[in-house]
């Protein structure tokens, strides 16, 4: 007589790891806690890995370089930056017509509302902090390239690339709303105390 087979308990499989192992060689991540795109609960989070290879302002602040107020005003710049960008294209006459073609969409408020942003960072930037921030944010150069787009490579130009870079973001943070102006009150004190300032 044949004995009878056990049946075994059944075993809940482990949670599954979403995080890459495989990572090409010259890859450069960072863990980020974010939601859990497949939560059952509203909330859960999970650890992933975001690339900063070619993001200098994420680069920064997953190295504890920048504090959130700057990192959040970086990315405020950049998303008004995008939203600036999609708006109306100038016809090109030299492509043949296609029936059917979409025409010129019209502007919308976001994009007014963000073009003013813009407008009033780089007011409140200036010309070089406008043009330093661009060139990080926008077209994501590290200050080495910076200062070599500026003819200016030294470890010293580097430093005070990103020194620049850093009080650019902290008027960021204030024209964004994400911080108050503590530099500019104690700048002003400083001036009504001494009645100058040394150039």
């Amino acid at each position: 007589m044949a004995r009878p087979r056990r049946s075994k308990p059944h075993r809940m499989p482990k949670s599954h790891d979403r995080r890459a192992h495989d990572l090409p060689r010259n890859a450069d991540v960072v863990p980020v806690e974010i939601d859990d795109p497949l939560a059952l609960e509203p909330g859960e989070k999970i650890i992933a890995l975001r690339s900063v290879r070619s993001d200098p302002l994420g680069r920064l602040h997953a190295h504890k370089q920048l504090d959130d107020a700057q990192y959040r005003a970086g990315r405020a710049f950049q998303n008004d930056w995008e939203r600036a960008e999609r708006g109306p294209q100038a016809i090109d006459p030299s492509r043949e017509y296609v029936d059917g073609a979409r025409g010129r969409e019209p502007v919308t408020e976001g994009q007014r509302q963000a073009v003013l942003r813009l407008n009033r960072a780089e007011r409140e930037l200036g010309a070089d902090g406008a043009a330093i921030t661009h060139d990080v944010l926008v077209h994501g150069l590290t200050m080495e390239q910076v200062g070599h787009k500026r003819g200016l490579a030294s470890q010293r130009w580097n430093d005070y690339f990103a020194r620049r870079f850093k009080e650019c973001l902290d008027r960021l943070a204030v024209v964004y709303g994400f911080s108050t102006d503590r530099t500019a009150g104690q700048y002003h004190s400083i001036v009504r105390s001494s009645g100058s300032v040394e150039t």
